[in-house]
């Protein structure tokens, strides 16, 4: 990252612009979704011209790539620290799972961004699936690094034949049906808290997510 105080005064004005635009346009993620994101509207929250707004981002794509890219370094940056701090093998894979619950839990709005229904129109560019591959990445590390007599089964040869995802990772076929199965499933509780699905149902939404990585665990 380029250290502000070797930027010029016009670097800092530009980068203090479109800091400003993109918490409007949280803002505006937050009353109306991604889909509803208009730089048009943002500009007059400014008091800008449109024209003058499409100095810093050259259209809704751009905006919206770097909000996704934003949440994904952050969370990979997360992870990071995570599997960094040497926790042991079943300790990584539970504070990974924590940290993305505590991750998700402190901003809804960018987890909907970049695990929600897509924006209709918009493709990432290359370069924000790669920050996401490392996120996964960290995950099938703390997955391979886990004990297990696992047996063969039929996705196995499935996923060996499909493992683009994997992003060049070495894992075995059984260590990469366990990550997809880390994620899939502690993604699906948390996609059903955050939106609020088990509001009335009488028990704690943390609870069942614990619950659900101990059995990952033991898996």
């Amino acid at each position: 990252m380029t250290d502000t105080r070797t930027k010029t005064p016009r670097e800092r004005y530009r980068t203090q612009v479109r800091a400003e635009i993109k918490e409007h346009a949280w803002e505006q993620i937050a009353a109306a979704g991604a889909s509803a994101l208009s730089l048009n509207a943002i500009a007059k929250r400014m008091g800008m011209s449109g024209p003058a707004l499409y100095r810093y981002f050259a259209g809704r794509d751009e905006l919206i790539t770097e909000l996704v890219r934003d949440a994904y370094r952050s969370l990979a940056d997360t992870f990071r620290t995570v599997a960094g701090a040497g926790a042991g093998a079943g300790g990584d894979l539970a504070g990974l799972a924590h940290a993305l619950r505590a991750w998700a839990l402190d901003d809804p709005q960018r987890y909907f961004l970049v695990f929600g229904t897509p924006v209709p129109g918009y493709h990432a560019p290359d370069d924000v699936t790669e920050i996401a591959s490392e996120t996964m990445a960290v995950i099938l590390d703390a997955c391979a690094a886990l004990p297990s007599d696992r047996p063969a089964a039929p996705f196995d040869a499935h996923i060996e034949g499909h493992r683009e995802w994997a992003a060049g990772h070495p894992a075995a076929p059984a260590v990469l049906r366990r990550a997809l199965t880390v994620w899939t499933r502690l993604h699906g509780v948390l996609s059903l808290e955050l939106a609020g699905h088990f509001t009335g149902m009488a028990f704690d939404p943390a609870r069942l997510y614990a619950a659900e990585l101990d059995d990952l665990l033991e898996r």
